[in-house]
């Protein structure tokens, strides 16, 4: 059950969330916010993949 929220959870963001990769974010340059949804999005990507 667990992981089949998280795919869920995964293809939803997907949909809503903004990608930063296609925007070109520098990691090392980025605000709080967007370190934060990276960090967010690896997080529910990590678990949907366990």
């Amino acid at each position: 059950m667990k992981k089949t929220f998280f795919k869920t959870l995964a293809k939803l963001n997907k949909k809503v969330l903004p990608s930063l990769t296609k925007k070109n974010v520098d990691l090392a340059k980025a605000s709080k916010l967007q370190l934060a949804l990276f960090g967010y999005k690896l997080w529910v990507t990590k678990n949907a993949l366990d």
